[in-house]
């Protein structure tokens, strides 16, 4: 997930115009191309919004996740934007055990906050990713909204960037 400082991942209007950033951090690295993180991706999962986001980003973009299956969670009647694309409703635990671990080895929980909210709290996430953007939006939609319990992180590596973000990526106690 990507995040401003106080863990904003879009603001009020669903925007991400802030994601482009002009910092400067001279000890930083280059920002390595995501090619190579992306193709150990054997799925993605997104809640609804998200994909409608990601839907509307194509139109620009295109389609940010390839032709690897994804999975969006929702209840609602949505179109496919492509045949490596189905819909999932129903009980998280038992799209965990019954779909995903038996197909896939490492799944991307793309978002959004809602969606990674009740992955952690179910205890279904190994790891968090995050690249923090150096700007405070102060508004928003926050990345870890009211997940209500604490969880206990171990940090796995950490990278600085010239452009000023900074990733870091955590391994969940179990």
């Amino acid at each position: 997930m990507v995040s401003s400082l106080d863990g904003i991942i879009a603001k009020q209007d669903n925007s991400v115009s802030w994601f482009e950033t002009s910092s400067h951090y001279e000890k930083g690295v280059a920002v390595e191309d995501p090619e190579g993180f992306l193709k150990a991706i054997d799925c993605y999962v997104m809640g609804s919004k998200t994909y409608e986001l990601a839907l509307e980003f194509s139109k620009v973009y295109g389609w940010a996740y390839g032709d690897k299956p994804t999975i969006v969670l929702t209840n609602r009647s949505l179109q496919s934007y492509s045949q490596n694309i189905e819909f999932y409703s129903g009980d998280l635990n038992k799209f965990v055990s019954e779909r995903l671990k038996p197909k896939y080895e490492n799944v991307w929980v793309v978002g959004g906050s809602m969606l990674t909210r009740d992955f952690i709290r179910l205890k279904l996430v190994d790891e968090i990713r995050i690249s923090i953007l150096p700007i405070i939006l102060g508004d928003g939609l926050p990345f870890f909204d009211h997940i209500g319990q604490e969880q206990i992180l171990y940090l796995k590596d950490t990278k600085a960037y010239k452009n000023g973000m900074v990733e870091l990526c955590y391994k969940i106690k179990k």
